[in-house]
């Protein structure tokens, strides 16, 4: 069976590399009481399992893949990383900080104390850290050591067996932390601060500032009884901010929708608007219509980067008292996204360049609005093919530039220059969008399949080899891979609650993001109730998604040296 196996893999290319993206992707959809490794993490178990039959994978097929997960990674995190560089947002950068020194402290000492070589090293920071990008860029760095083929062959795998083992352990860790065990040493209720700190940004009240993330606005035409003499701006205000008056129809003809624009009795009225704004308008207006001619318009959905000048950095109140209301009119803001996370729609929420916004309305009010304060995403368009590929070819280049340190040439490799590139497109994107498109969906599965292609090669590669290093470590490998995720996220949850005095649900979220774990994320978000860990989250998240890839060669260096 087993070489049979063996051989139907070596004799059908590709095949081993599907076989364990869906294995492992299906692997990581288990969860483990509220814990599931994630599809990258399964793919990895199953290739190390699979690379035991002595298959690998093209290492051109690899290296590809890396580029192209790499310069994505960069991408995605361009205009938020930029973004967070300024006052408002720097404060978070201590929780990197804490992250990048820690755990470099912490591997040197497990190195110096288990006698780690390079290659388990950077497979204990990347898994501790849970960076995958952590692995690619150690392995390039590994491949330009001065050392025979068949010893780096060994280091690069056991990048890979080091990585698993202490992804698993790290993972667990993070999450029980951020959700169960920090909240219970705090001595707090999350979701109670959570919502004390829902209402301090604006949540609650009754105006526009609270409109909820996601808001069920409405079109209702309604026929003038109660509200005739009315005018509009009257009735818009009994309705609350919530609501406009989008048409007027008198017997049969349109009338101009202005504020001072008296109803009369018989008039027909479209209103747009949130469902529970108009709940009551029945009572206060008239009778709703189900059919009017000339009212039948949909409500349109536009999105847009925030490019214009002046707004990034600032909240949104601040946005919505930048812009004059009769401006705004009849525009809903129904969503605001970062790096793929949904922000909550609220006074206080701090909105950032390269921020993605979300808006309902009349399609004629939004064409109008929605230049204002950023370009409009054209869902027709998912990836400008020549902006990209521009941007993973100058990486290479980059990437192939050595510096010499005494003895030593220094480099970037692949890894190192595609995620500067990455960095330098998605800030070039933001800053003028009208070249570079790269929709989220479509960037998120070309992040994804090229993470998990090459995750899968460094597994297959490192089977043969994964049972020496469980047999040499034993137990020390998990334990310093809790301890390197541990250690560092105990001294940020010190620094955030007791030094900075964060809000609770804050410093949890950038406890999570300094670690890179949407899944710790996830649990932080689920136990408070709300989106507020993501404020921090995401911020810290942009930081150290650029700061950590950097660590792999500074890893196999360090780690290098010590030994």
């Amino acid at each position: 069976m087993k070489d049979w196996l063996a051989d139907l893999f070596k004799s059908v290319d590709g095949l081993v590399l599907f076989v364990c993206l869906a294995l492992g992707f299906a692997i990581g959809k288990i969860k483990f009481w509220k814990i599931s490794l994630g599809g990258v993490a399964g793919t990895l178990i199953v290739a190390i399992f699979v690379g035991m039959l002595g298959v690998t994978l093209n290492s051109q097929v690899k290296n590809i893949a890396f580029a192209m997960f790499i310069f994505t990674l960069g991408y995605m995190s361009g205009p938020s990383f930029f973004a967070s560089l300024n006052k408002a947002s720097l404060k978070y950068g201590v929780f990197t900080l804490i992250e990048v020194v820690t755990i470099l402290v912490v591997v040197s000492l497990a190195t110096v104390i288990l006698g780690l070589d390079q290659g388990t090293a950077a497979g204990l920071l990347a898994g501790g850290a849970t960076e995958s990008a952590v692995v690619g860029t150690a392995t390039d760095a590994i491949g330009k050591l001065d050392l025979p083929a068949d010893q780096i062959s060994t280091l690069q795998a056991n990048v890979g067996t080091a990585y698993s083992i202490s992804y698993i352990m790290g993972l667990i860790t993070i999450v029980l932390l951020t959700s169960q065990i920090a909240p219970a040493i705090m001595r707090i209720n999350l979701r109670d601060e959570a919502d004390k700190l829902w209402k301090k940004l604006g949540g609650g009240s009754e105006e526009e500032g609270a409109t909820p993330a996601l808001p069920d606005v409405v079109g209702r035409a309604h026929e003038v009884t109660m509200a005739a003499g009315q005018t509009v701006g009257q009735v818009e205000g009994v309705l609350g901010r919530g609501v406009v008056v989008e048409r007027i129809q008198r017997q049969g003809e349109a009338v101009a929708v202005q504020p001072g624009t008296r109803l009369a009795s018989g008039d027909l009225v479209l209103f747009n608007g949130r469902r529970e704004g108009l709940l009551d308008a029945d009572q206060i207006i008239g009778p709703e219509r189900a059919s009017v001619s000339g009212f039948n318009v949909d409500l349109d959905v536009q999105e847009a980067i925030l490019t214009a000048p002046g707004y990034g950095g600032k909240s949104l109140g601040d946005l919505r008292a930048d812009i004059p209301e009769k401006d705004r009119h009849g525009i809903f803001l129904t969503g605001i996204t970062r790096m793929d996370h949904n922000l909550p729609v609220q006074n206080g929420t701090q909105i950032n360049t390269g921020d993605t916004l979300k808006f309902t309305g009349m399609k004629s009010d939004l064409n109008r609005f929605v230049p204002r304060v950023g370009f409009k995403i054209d869902p027709t368009v998912k990836m400008d093919i020549v902006f990209i590929s521009i941007g993973i070819i100058l990486g290479m280049l980059i990437g192939k530039i050595e510096v010499p340190l005494g003895d030593i040439p220094l480099s970037l490799g692949t890894g190192g220059g595609c995620l500067l590139s990455g960095l330098l497109f998605g800030w070039l994107r933001a800053k003028n969008p009208k070249r570079g498109q790269y929709a989220p969906a479509a960037a998120q599965v070309v992040k994804d399949l090229g993470l998990a292609t090459f995750i899968c090669a460094v597994g297959l590669s490192s089977g043969p080899e994964a049972i020496d290093l469980i047999k040499k470590f034993g137990f020390a490998l998990p334990i310093s891979g809790i301890l390197v995720t541990l250690i560092p996220a105990s001294i940020s949850l010190f620094v955030g609650w007791k030094l900075m005095k964060l809000p609770a649900p804050l410093t949890l979220g950038a406890v999570a993001g300094q670690q890179c774990s949407t899944p710790a994320a996830t649990a932080v978000q689920q136990a408070a109730g709300n989106a507020t860990p993501l404020m921090s989250y995401t911020i810290v998240y942009a930081l150290s998604n650029v700061v950590l890839p950097l660590l792999g060669p500074i890893v196999v260096a360090l780690s290098g040296a010590l030994n």
